[in-house]
């Protein structure tokens, strides 16, 4: 499975980009996708995490959405109202749609098998 995420830049603080990740070499609507972010030095920080069957997101942070299209094999990262702390490497990642007894772990690292390259979010303020 490989996955690799895109529409990282540079924009102006109260701005919106979509982040995508397409993915391929698995059944796409078998997995959970998840958005981290790293800031350099700092440890990586779960964004949030969409169902396989997208009916469900988890934790996902204020004020981005979250979405995917099983068709397409791509989820989906939109982030609002930009802030200069929000300047970051974005990764996507996967997760077989097993069950999770506490959801609290989708926002771990180690729940993830598969990982994109990550995509650069710059924004100025």
């Amino acid at each position: 499975v490989q996955l690799q995420a895109s529409g990282g830049g540079t924009v102006q603080a109260g701005d919106s980009l979509t982040l995508s990740c397409v993915v391929s070499g698995g059944t796409f609507s078998n997995y959970d996708m998840a958005w981290f972010r790293q800031v350099r030095g700092k440890e990586r920080e779960h964004v949030g995490t969409i169902s396989s069957s997208g009916h469900s997101t988890y934790y996902v942070k204020y004020p981005f959405d979250i979405s995917r299209d099983n068709a397409k094999k791509s989820a989906y990262l939109l982030l609002k109202e930009l802030k200069p702390e929000d300047t970051a490497v974005y990764y996507c990642a996967a997760r077989l749609a097993t069950f999770v007894g506490d959801s609290g772990r989708l926002k771990m690292e180690d729940e993830y098998n598969y990982w994109g390259q990550g995509t650069q979010v710059t924004v100025s303020s």
